[in-house]
């Protein structure tokens, strides 16, 4: 049975609390054992949930029996540090961050159990690995490396982008890595290129404010803190009438979003709970690879024909037989192939 618990006291810190959702410890019936995993999450929004459910989904499917503490550090690094120390206290069996910072608390406070990381961009400039090929230590996980090259082309192709907006988290990790590869890839397309950093999601609807009428639409990354504004974000660029691509499908499916393309983000979390059975059934996390999305099944596109339209846009029907989803008439829905 689940329970909740409010208030938690994390370090004797006034004020400071996390929701913790657990099940019954110990054996299961029979002497089967129960396994102890804390999942931390930097923020709360619609992929991060999912890669959390798909973990959950796993095991379960597996019939692997877990006791779970669920944890979000809201955007704020400091209580992701807290929960990593929460963690160890408690003695978890293993140990998942979700996103660049939650990942990088874990591993910098954890040493004695397997780490997981799931959906870090960049990991290796992260510091959580040394190379892709392998883990390091006791960590090793999922990447969310998205092709920023390839997107940025495509928009181009698709909306005529000339001049593209890009909205980062400054004191994010993976934002200042995929940063230098819109950068880069701008570079390579002559597309000019119009930055504007935030450290937190209440600043994301002021930064779309400052730079919508400067571009020609919008490239949107797998930043969190964007993320976790997203609807700010977005209803800026709808009144513009002014198109956006995002990297993240989960975000897109409301509407408001005219592409979006990139892999299923509960997918990543089945994915990710593989990795902790092969830290189950004993291999070590220093000798197993980052594992990387890039099966075609594992990616979505979705068109918002709505949005498109609304944008003074046109698809052809070639790059419509593409998407598999497709959002119109306020309505979403999966088109089979």
């Amino acid at each position: 049975m689940k329970r909740i618990i409010f208030g938690l006291s994390i370090l004797a810190l006034a004020s400071m609390q996390f929701m913790s959702c657990t099940k019954k410890s110990g054996a299961a019936s029979g002497g089967e054992k129960v396994y102890k995993i804390g999942i931390s999450k930097i923020q709360q929004h619609p992929a991060l949930d999912d890669i959390e459910k798909g973990i959950q989904d796993q095991l379960a499917a597996d019939g692997i029996k877990v006791e779970y503490d669920l944890q979000n550090a809201n955007g704020d690094m400091g209580t992701a540090t807290q929960i990593a120390t929460l963690f160890k206290s408690e003695g978890v069996d293993y140990a998942i961050g979700i996103a660049t910072p939650t990942a990088i608390a874990l591993a910098n406070t954890i040493t004695n159990i397997p780490v997981i990381f799931s959906c870090v961009t960049d990991p290796v400039n992260a510091g959580l690995v040394d190379n892709v090929s392998s883990g390091k230590n006791n960590v090793t996980g999922l990447s969310d490396a998205v092709p920023t090259a390839g997107d940025i082309r495509f928009f181009k192709e698709l909306a005529g982008i000339k001049t593209l907006g890009y909205i980062y988290t400054s004191n994010e990790d993976n934002s200042i890595s995929s940063l230098a590869e819109v950068r880069a890839a701008c570079a390579a397309e002559g597309i000019e290129l119009v930055e504007q950093s935030i450290t937190k999601s209440d600043e994301v609807k002021q930064a779309a404010e400052a730079i919508v009428n400067l571009v020609d639409g919008i490239y949107l990354t797998t930043d969190n803190t964007v993320f976790s504004a997203l609807s700010a974000l977005v209803g800026v660029f709808n009144k513009a009438h002014k198109p956006i691509y995002s990297a993240d499908v989960t975000g897109a499916q409301s509407g408001g979003i005219a592409f979006a393309k990139g892999f299923n983000y509960y997918k990543s979390g089945l994915a990710t709970a593989k990795i902790v059975e092969r830290c189950m059934k004993g291999e070590k996390p220093a000798d197993i690879p980052v594992v990387f999305m890039t099966d075609p099944s594992e990616t979505d596109f979705l068109l918002d024909l709505d949005t498109i339209a609304d944008c003074g846009l046109t698809v052809s029907d070639d790059v419509r037989k593409t998407a598999n989803l497709i959002y119109k008439d306020g309505k979403l829905s999966s088109v089979s192939f």
